[in-house]
């Protein structure tokens, strides 16, 4: 067994495997026994910290000490405010990492310290290093960032070694879209082209029908958001569950709760049918189809050559994006493993690669650079001189690692410096692309405009970029390697994140099911009948009492008691230890 894990790090939900020498890829189950954690993070009134399955329940009764879909503010300057404190998107995810990492941990048997994660093949270069912060912050040496497509195209590479066919990779995730284009032949997957949206997923969807919903029922939802946190998040909540039940029925009934989140027993609702709901989901249909053409066109291909379409992401179970792909291709997408589950088991293959485990040694990966790397140039128009402009060396979708070389020239006589701007991006103006560092040349022998500088770039499967500026006529060689702070963190502040994020409290491990039953019933006593409240709340109160009580017998007595009164009222809880 390799001793490096691979995680899905999720918008919605995470993940992590490892890969077994027997069965391959494994999933590993956290505390409370199921193989995915609820990327969300709580705050407690007392400074400790929740994660997964109890911070998520926590985020429908508490939203202002609750932090979810923080993936999509990686690399940027943005804080989430938990109670009276503010988190970056890095110390966030670091703490789901952490979480993710203890729970390996203890089903492992011994101390995890290197993984593989995975990002949206569409993140640039500030999402990438805030990913690898979050692994640092997490205690974690984090040996690759792996495209998520590519992760699940590993696991199906790994279950079809004989397999010889080009597929198509539709990842729709909580937050993220990509699409990877990629031929699977004698052990060999080849990425050919991606492409996607680092703001698109699964909860644009709910989100979309929790604003409908709002609007139908005479609110505003920018002042209900705002001013009616509950109701928002409880109608959020029904909503998601929502978007689900119409993968399998026609018409579901939204209940509508009050200001304060509950919900009347004979209370107003909402139907929505399931041609209602892609009506409302048609611009965000819209939203796939460039993605998915622009791959196809980098790769040359067309939907008819497509074999097989592999759904990878937990968004991609709605019947409408079924439908939508059915259309598109002219033929059925296919989901032989679980696709909330493919790109953690990927990432675990990725790992087992890495590690040189005999089981994969005839596996053979090549990956692409999904976005253009360049420069910024000058251009002569007339009788001036105009910057900004955008000079591809290695274009979007070259297969890495790879290295390229491009000539650019002096623009004046005598020009003795030049500032090789480098840049990542698509766009004909490089202020629309992002800056990722800059090269000084200088010692350039004086001479007429036009003196030759020749770029080369260099960059490989890490990410790395290696830039390179050599002067023709001289010889000399000016060379850098970009690594890439995060965005708005320097090396001191790094470090004290890092202490800031050791200092933090964490919730023990082996309450983290009972935090879980505790805030299940305290969101159930918002939809009791009121004669039973009384009797919920007093056994809710006991229970919570016994959580920090040493006497175990006690504890155990008014957990049973509690979930005793919870089924007489008809709201069973799933024990974890049952998952």
């Amino acid at each position: 067994m390799t001793r490096i894990v691979g995680i899905d790090l999720g918008t919605t939900n995470s993940l992590c495997a490892v890969f077994d020498a027997h069965q391959g890829p494994v999933l590993i189950p956290n505390a409370v026994g199921s193989v995915l954690t609820p990327s969300v993070v709580g705050l407690l009134d007392d400074g400790r910290i929740l994660t997964g399955y109890p911070a998520r329940e926590m985020s429908v009764t508490r939203p202002e000490r609750t932090a979810a879909r923080f993936k999509r503010f990686m690399g940027t300057d943005d804080h989430r405010p938990l109670g009276d404190q503010k988190f970056s998107a890095p110390e966030l995810s670091s703490v789901i990492l952490k979480t993710l990492v203890q729970d390996a941990r203890a089903h492992l048997g011994y101390q995890v310290t290197d993984a593989v994660i995975t990002v949206p093949a569409y993140f640039n270069d500030n999402q990438r290093n805030a990913t690898k912060l979050a692994g640092e912050l997490a205690g974690l040496k984090v040996r690759r960032i792996i495209n998520e497509p590519t992760a699940a195209a590993l696991t199906y590479g790994y279950h079809e070694k004989e397999a010889d066919k080009k597929i198509l990779v539709f990842d729709l995730g909580g937050g993220t879209f990509d699409v990877t284009l990629m031929e699977i032949f004698e052990g060999t997957l080849e990425i050919i082209a991606t492409a996607g949206r680092s703001q698109l997923g699964g909860e644009d969807f709910t989100e979309s029908l929790t604003r409908h919903v709002l609007t139908e029922a005479g609110m505003e939802p920018e002042r209900v958001e705002e001013l009616e946190p509950l109701r928002y998040t409880r109608l959020r909540k029904l909503c998601e569950q929502a978007k689900i039940q119409l993968s399998d029925e026609e018409e579901v009934k939204i209940a509508l709760p009050d200001a304060e989140g509950k919900l009347a027993e004979n209370g107003d609702d909402i139907t929505i049918t399931r041609a209602a709901f892609a009506d409302l989901c048609a611009p965000l249909l819209d939203r796939l189809k460039q993605p998915i053409a622009r791959t196809l066109r980098d790769g040359e291909c067309t939907p008819n050559e497509v074999q097989d379409i592999i759904l990878v992401g937990g968004a991609t179970r709605m019947y409408l994006v079924h439908q939508f792909l059915a259309d598109y291709f002219g033929k059925q997408p296919m989901c032989k493993h679980n696709p909330d589950e493919v790109v953690a088991m990927g990432a675990a293959v990725q790992a087992a690669l890495m590690d040189d485990h005999e089981a994969v040694e005839e596996m053979v990966m090549t990956d692409v650079c999904p976005f253009t790397l360049g420069v910024e140039v000058s251009k002569r128009l007339g009788s001036s001189v105009r910057d900004g402009y955008y000079l591809p060396i290695i274009h979007r979708n070259t297969t890495v690692p790879v290295s390229k070389e491009e000539v650019v020239a002096t623009l004046y006589d005598n020009q003795s410096q030049v500032m090789v701007k480098v840049y990542q991006g698509e766009s004909r103006k490089t202020k629309e692309n992002l800056m990722l560092g800059e090269l000084e040349v200088n010692g350039i022998p004086p001479g007429p405009a036009g003196q030759p500088i020749y770029i080369r770039f260099t960059y490989d499967m890490n990410g790395i970029l290696e830039v390179e500026a050599i002067v023709h006529d001289s010889g000399l060689k000016f060379q850098t390697v970009l690594t890439h702070h995060v965005k708005g963190l320097n090396e001191q502040e790094i470090q004290r994140a890092v202490d800031r994020m050791q200092e933090v409290k964490f919730y023990p491990r082996d309450e983290l099911r009972h935090q879980h039953l505790l805030h299940y019933a305290e969101q159930v006593i918002g939809e009791v009948n009121p004669m039973e409240r009384e009797r919920l709340e007093e056994a809710l109160d006991q229970f919570e009492q016994a959580l920090f009580d040493t006497d175990r017998e006690l504890f155990e007595h008014r957990r049973g008691l509690l979930l005793e009164t919870l089924d007489n009222m008809g709201y069973a809880f799933d024990d974890p230890e049952d998952l």
